[in-house]
């Protein structure tokens, strides 16, 4: 399987976790791995995602209950 981040998503992504470290320390860290568990779930479920534009699309959900 063949997985393509687009630079604008992962330019995104670590504005991400820039905001949620200026928010609290560590909490960037967690963004960060929880939506890189998901990308690392796609060997599992791949294909049974919708496709866009020629390429299947899996969107991803943060928890926010910490505790």
């Amino acid at each position: 399987m063949k997985l393509q981040i687009r630079p604008t998503a992962l330019e995104d992504l670590a504005k991400g976790r820039r905001f949620y470290d200026s928010q609290e320390l560590g909490v960037g860290d967690y963004f960060f791995d929880s939506v890189f568990a998901d990308i690392d779930s796609l060997k599992l479920y791949a294909g049974i995602h919708p496709e866009v534009f020629g390429f299947y699309r899996m969107l991803t959900q943060i928890k926010t209950d910490l505790t």
